[in-house]
């Protein structure tokens, strides 16, 4: 996936606080001096692509290791955060810092999802190297990012941001 996942992480962002909207259970003040929403909404961007941060590390390495291998590709790596964040939210009996972690790893959870439709995560790292692949994407131009760009899967991925763009939009009007 190459454009799709802030997208996807503002659509479900922006679904699950209107859930929470909706129910009361959206707490009313925020540390940072802005809303829950916003800080929340912030948090779901964030960590719908923080995964693609070892793209810094792969390229330092001169590209030996796909990015996809390292530690912010693993859900475990992803699950053990968000307990440790639990935890902290626990012990400072923070609602918001609660919903903060499970924002957090959640967006960060379906962009390892995304990734598994056109990319290979391996989702029983660091326990097994077997990678998950829904549609292989065959490298037949000349570069591998014109093969992606050129395949339906892309289709898919800007119907999400126009989808993502829409609601943003109507939201703002």
């Amino acid at each position: 996936m190459l454009v799709g996942h802030l997208p996807a992480g503002y659509l479900a962002a922006t679904a699950a606080l209107d859930r929470l909207e909706a129910s009361g259970r959206l707490p009313t003040t925020s540390a940072s001096g802005a809303g829950p929403r916003r800080a929340l909404l912030a948090v779901a961007l964030a960590a719908s692509v923080a995964p693609d941060l070892d793209v810094l590390a792969f390229y330092a390495q001169g590209g030996a290791v796909h990015h996809h291998a390292y530690p912010t590709h693993w859900p475990l790596a992803w699950v053990a955060a968000g307990a440790v964040g639990m935890a902290v939210a626990a012990v400072r009996r923070s609602r918001l810092v609660a919903l903060a972690v499970l924002f957090a790893v959640g967006a960060a959870l379906l962009h390892l999802a995304l990734d598994s439709v056109a990319g290979a995560v391996r989702w029983g790292a660091p326990f097994s190297d077997r990678a998950t692949t829904l549609v292989e994407v065959p490298v037949r131009r000349g570069h591998w990012v014109a093969s992606m760009v050129l395949h339906w899967t892309f289709a898919a991925e800007g119907a999400l941001a126009a989808v993502a763009a829409a609601v943003w939009r109507r939201r703002r009007a």
